[in-house]
């Protein structure tokens, strides 16, 4: 029983620590250093809004929580696909200007995909973030099957 308890107590302290103390710690770095903060503006949105379900290393869980390493840079060839990672719920929705989700969903693309961008990969423009978020995908999976190719190929 007493190993238990503890297992419950590391496992709330983990929850803890990932949904709500490193957000915080992260709002607070913003506030009180501004001028340092400012070059991982980015990447603090990542962690803030995107990391709950795809954790701060982009790790994922298809199909419904997709890996955001490697593949989507070679989406990014594909005109169907471009605009794929703005166009999701979880993207479309966020409480994030379309400025700010350009310069996350680019972070994604060159933290996690550098490599199999294609060699004329041109970054995300704010106006193509702000038309595509406009038609935002109720189906992302079916969608992603029909322009892409399914997880299981």
């Amino acid at each position: 029983m007493a190993c238990e308890n503890m297992s419950h107590n590391k496992l709330f302290a983990a929850v803890f620590i990932e949904r709500w103390a490193m957000p915080l710690a992260l709002s607070l770095l913003i506030t009180v250093l501004p001028g340092a903060a400012y070059s991982a503006t980015a990447r603090i949105n990542y962690l803030l809004h995107c990391s709950g379900c795809h954790l701060p290393g982009g790790q994922g869980n298809p199909p419904n929580v997709p890996t955001l390493h490697r593949e989507l840079g070679r989406m990014m060839g594909v005109a169907a696909m471009r605009t794929y990672l703005v166009r999701v719920p979880g993207s479309a929705y966020s409480s994030l200007s379309d400025e700010e989700l350009t310069d996350v969903a680019n972070w994604i693309l060159e933290e996690f995909n550098a490599e199999t961008l294609p060699a004329d990969f041109v970054p995300l423009s704010t106006t193509e973030v702000t038309r595509a978020r406009q038609q935002s995908l109720s189906d992302p999976l079916r969608y992603r099957i029909e322009h892409w190719r399914d997880y299981e190929q």
